[in-house]
């Protein structure tokens, strides 16, 4: 089953290509399911259809469906909301506010990709693509169940036999309700749950597709993502360049647009080496509906395949040494004075910009002191040695 995830800055057109991607891929003979996770949805917009909160079909092997998140949400936060809003109510707060307050912003975005790890389960797909929110939503987004598990390992077991073995004592001192076993059960729950979609996510046969106009913010927001997703382990598989003008400019006015454009995409393409670069002309009108779609994708793609698997390998690996080992994790489009590095117990740190991942190093380098460390064509690489010898 192949994943593709779209993102880009609000207003590139990523449902469009999104969708066009999907349709392409239904003609071609794939069942094909295109999700949204965007809370503003727009698939049924690009398909002139309605697209209800389960998989509705729009043609032949093709389906769309735009999550439901509030139910989502619901189901996932059910536990722990009960037990916020008892917390609130002793407090006395309003239950109207109260129910305001236990809900946590950004949480339905976030539960929504639950819905692709139900469809991988359930199976009967060949092809799934999600129409993700804009690029700052969709990091933060993907970042969370890396965080979540650092929470998870360190914090909550602890919490939780605290919490269990003084629960009486605690609830008369503080005068609020504790929380019972049903809230760290649905905590570890959505955790579990969340990281199934992270490593579908982050598997071989899934990937993340970029998709800009030629505009210089857009671009430097574009080589942001890209950074950042190779941090978290997400394979960008390709670039796609959107309302590109046709080069026949008829007036002085689209002339110097053009002119603006190729500078923007000579730079875009120098931005992303290694990586399909994908052009689609602004078109004389919008594609809406399944043919439009389908023929803007066979224009934007031509003869290559928009389903081909991601090379091998991962943006992180590990290899040995005759003193130790390096590690390599692919930071594209940043230099040395770019990442700030701290050793953590076993884990390595790694910021960029205002992002920070936790690395856990693998066992058998937990001893290991940091040598050393640069960052060489697009690559932070970590020199690792026996800190015994």
């Amino acid at each position: 089953m192949r994943i593709l995830l779209f993102t880009g800055k609000g207003g590139v057109g990523k449902s469009t290509v999104a969708a066009g991607t999907a349709a392409l891929a239904a003609a071609a003979g794939h069942r094909t399911l295109v999700l949204s996770t965007d809370a503003a949805h727009s698939l049924a917009d690009a398909f002139a259809t309605t697209i209800g909160a389960e998989p509705t079909q729009i043609a032949e092997s093709l389906y769309a469906q735009q999550v439901d998140a509030q139910l989502r949400f619901e189901q996932s936060w059910a536990d722990i909301q009960h037990y916020l809003l008892r917390v609130l109510d002793v407090a006395g707060v309003d239950p109207v506010a109260a129910a305001e307050l236990t809900v946590i912003p950004g949480a339905e975005e976030v539960l929504a990709l639950l819905e692709l790890r139900l469809h991988a389960l359930a199976g009967g797909w060949d092809v799934i693509i999600v129409d993700c929110a804009p690029t700052a939503e969709t990091l933060r987004l993907l970042a969370l169940p890396e965080a979540l598990g650092w929470y998870m390992q360190r914090v909550l077991p602890v919490e939780r036999r605290v919490v269990k073995a003084l629960r009486p004592v605690l609830s008369k001192a503080a005068g609020v309700p504790m929380p019972e076993d049903t809230v760290f059960d649905a905590v570890e729950r959505l955790h579990a749950e969340l990281e199934e979609v992270r490593a579908l996510l982050s598997g071989p046969q899934a990937s993340v597709r970029l998709v800009m106009t030629p505009e210089s913010v857009v671009l430097a927001e574009a080589r942001r993502s890209y950074t950042t997703l190779s941090l978290f382990g997400y394979r960008v598989d390709g670039v796609v360049a959107n309302r590109i003008f046709p080069d026949d400019a008829g007036d002085e006015w689209r002339a110097g647009w053009v002119a603006a454009q190729d500078t923007v995409l000579a730079e875009a393409g120098a931005s992303f080496p290694g990586l399909p670069f994908w052009r689609s002309v602004y078109r004389a009108a919008e594609p809406v509906g399944v043919e439009a779609l389908v023929e803007l994708a066979r224009d934007v793609y031509g003869d290559s395949d928009p389903l081909a698997t991601p090379a091998r390998g991962g943006p992180f690996k590990v290899v040995r040494t005759s003193r130790g080992a390096v590690l390599s994790l692919r930071l594209p489009g940043v230099t040395s004075a770019d990442v700030d590095l701290a050793r953590n117990g076993d884990e390595l740190v790694v910021t960029v910009g205002s992002y920070r991942r936790l690395l856990t190093l693998p066992a058998g380098l937990t001893r290991y002191r940091v040598a050393g460390a640069r960052v060489q064509d697009g690559e932070l690489q970590v020199r690792m040695e026996d800190g015994t010898s």
